[in-house]
């Protein structure tokens, strides 16, 4: 369907009532696999050789059986205590049976009718400090499949292409699938709620130490459900469900993409059918999958080589009090700790900067200076470069250059030279003062002898001082920087002028 023929999007929330169900998958950061001692490369930035980081029980080898992996267990109980849900005294593991090239074993060790987690609620902000409370269904775990690469075709999809290369090396990576109940009330925010709640989640995960939760790597990735019902209807509509989108804003995108398409259609008298669909990220929009899969069609069935797991409840009570702060109570206090308004808070938020930041305050920067070098100077070399910020420098480092301007060693001018020599890696702030010579000249008689030149060179200057014409004083001053090659106090240096006009 093309943009042309969707309904607008006022025109289709007057008709219809938008639904939302969301599953997150979490790629665990455990340093094995999930039922094989095979390495677990989800945080290789650099990726890893196809088809190396395998093992037999990845393959579906004849004779090999499944260990589970102790540490994704407790990884997901902690998950489970974050999203609030109860954890099961007992529960177990099933074969989910599908034949597609990404699954060597023709199944997937997953759970069914016993998550280890369920019945949950995540409190979800949006960017104004709307509160959202999005229930949650289940997080169980599982194992995920291996990666298909298409290859011939113009969009590096399957259709199109010439032929598949599959890579085993993510078959057996442990997950956690996080499934939500339907989401209601939403309205015309349902877009930007389906993205914030992607965002609390891979906040959760990233606060719990268990995921790297990179969603351009694919450690965390979203289907996104979508259904709409007309006005005053109790029925739900038939849901299609957006697979594997792996941006915040691709996730806004599509859900708003897919309550115009299907308010399109049913408006037209057509019906809605239960699929997959894939987001296509240039032109924005989706396309058809494969018809859905209901419960029965995967046979889902015990898995005959795994005990149920029964979690000691003093166990789940020590992960519990070792719980962090949840990232929606951490970023009320910061924000009313270090006094930002609203949007200067958002904005760190949105830029993923609010650990750094954090960090720099700690290491004892004030808010407001951590705040400018990173959402400033930083951010912009970062951007011309097109390099990672955290890279450029340290959160030590810029709290120790606010420490130079704090102690007038540096003015904020001088402060920029010495950040261009620290991302130069010639040292600490204070070792770049020093071997470039940067320090503030606070010797009044070169100063008195800088501003004694510029009145010489501007005689009519001192006379308006004197008149009561104080803002002449600007034009002295900034000769005697110039002069000075910046490394002046300019507060200083007016001093000194008014000094000599009162004399």
């Amino acid at each position: 369907m093309s943009k042309a023929d969707l309904m607008d999007f006022d025109e289709a929330l007057e008709r219809y009532e938008p639904v939302i169900g969301l599953e997150v998958h979490v790629e665990l950061s455990t340093q094995t696999k999930m039922f094989s001692p095979a390495p677990n490369m989800s945080g290789n930035l650099e990726g890893e050789a196809p088809n190396t980081a395998i093992g037999p029980v990845d393959l579906g080898l004849p004779g090999t059986l499944p260990v589970v992996n102790e540490q994704a267990v407790l990884y997901s109980i902690s998950l489970g205590l974050a999203l609030g849900c109860e954890i099961a005294e007992v529960s177990g593991f099933a074969r989910k049976n599908y034949f597609y090239p990404d699954n060597p074993k023709n199944y997937q060790i997953s759970q069914y009718d016993d998550p280890i987690a369920h019945d949950g609620r995540v409190e979800v902000q949006l960017e104004d400090g709307t509160v959202f409370n999005v229930e949650i269904e289940r997080a169980h775990m599982e194992e995920d499949a291996g990666k298909l690469t298409h290859v011939g075709g113009s969009t590096g999809r399957i259709q199109g292409a010439d032929a598949s290369l599959v890579d085993y090396n993510r078959a057996g990576v442990p997950l956690v699938e996080i499934v939500t109940r339907p989401i209601f009330g939403g309205e015309a925010r349902t877009p930007e709620l389906a993205a914030a709640y992607v965002a609390t989640i891979r906040d959760i995960v990233r606060s719990l130490g268990i995921s790297y939760a990179r969603m351009e790597r694919g450690n965390l990735r979203c289907d996104a459900n979508v259904s709409l019902r007309p006005r005053g209807e109790q029925k739900l509509g038939t849901r299609t469900e957006t697979k594997n989108v792996n941006s915040f804003r691709s996730i806004e995108r599509a859900v708003r993409y897919e309550i115009q398409r299907q308010a399109a259609l049913l408006a037209a008298g057509g019906t809605i059918t239960q699929e997959t669909r894939h987001w296509h990220e240039d032109t924005g929009r989706t396309s058809a999958g494969r018809v859905k899969s209901d419960a029965d069609d995967y046979r889902y069935f015990p898995e005959p080589d795994l005990m149920p797991l029964r979690p000691d409840r003093a166990l789940v009570e020590r992960l519990r009090a070792e719980l962090p702060e949840a990232p929606v109570e951490k970023r009320r206090r910061l924000r009313e700790e270090w006094g930002f308004g609203p949007q200067e808070f958002q904005d760190i938020v949105n830029s993923d900067l609010l650990e750094v930041v954090a960090e720099t305050i700690a290491a004892g920067a004030p808010a407001a200076g951590a705040r400018k070098w990173w959402m400033g100077e930083l951010s912009r070399i970062a951007n011309e470069r097109q390099v990672a910020l955290t890279s450029l420098a340290t959160p030590q480092q810029v709290a120790d250059l606010e420490a130079l301007i704090a102690a007038g060693t540096v003015n904020d001018r001088l402060a920029r030279q010495v950040l261009e020599g620290v991302i130069a890696g010639e040292g600490t702030p204070a070792e770049v003062v020093d071997a470039r010579g940067l320090a503030v000249v606070s010797d009044d008689g070169a100063l008195v002898a800088a501003i004694d030149e510029a009145l010489a060179a501007q005689p009519d200057v001192l006379a308006k001082i004197k008149d009561g014409k104080v803002q002449a004083a600007g034009a002295i001053i900034g000769a005697v920087m110039k002069a000075m090659k910046g490394q002046a106090d300019a507060a200083r240096v007016r001093e000194l002028i008014l000094e000599r006009a009162a004399q």
